[in-house]
């Protein structure tokens, strides 16, 4: 199997969405993971959205990528945590 070439040059910075209800140490354990993944990552960055009715919180962190496994890593640890309702 022949691995397509990346459309991303890295280094380069990534906005991820990660949304889940809301709920105490959400947006905690967002930066937790996202730490593990790049941990240079500042989590004065992130930027927290709750949903009209209030139900839902988004939180937007853009991380440092460094490789397209970093963020299949990443991406795959947050779909994986049962706070996470879902990752754009």
């Amino acid at each position: 199997m022949v691995e397509e070439p990346s459309l991303i040059e890295y280094p380069c910075p990534f906005p991820i969405k990660v949304v889940g209800r809301m709920q105490k140490d959400f947006a905690q354990t967002v930066f937790e993971i996202v730490r593990r993944h790049d941990p240079g990552f500042d989590a004065a960055t992130m930027e927290m959205r709750p949903s009209r009715g209030g139900k839902y919180l988004s939180v937007t962190v853009t991380v440092q990528a460094t490789s397209r496994e970093q963020l299949d890593s990443l991406y795959r640890e947050l779909c994986d945590h049962p706070m996470v309702t879902m990752v754009l």
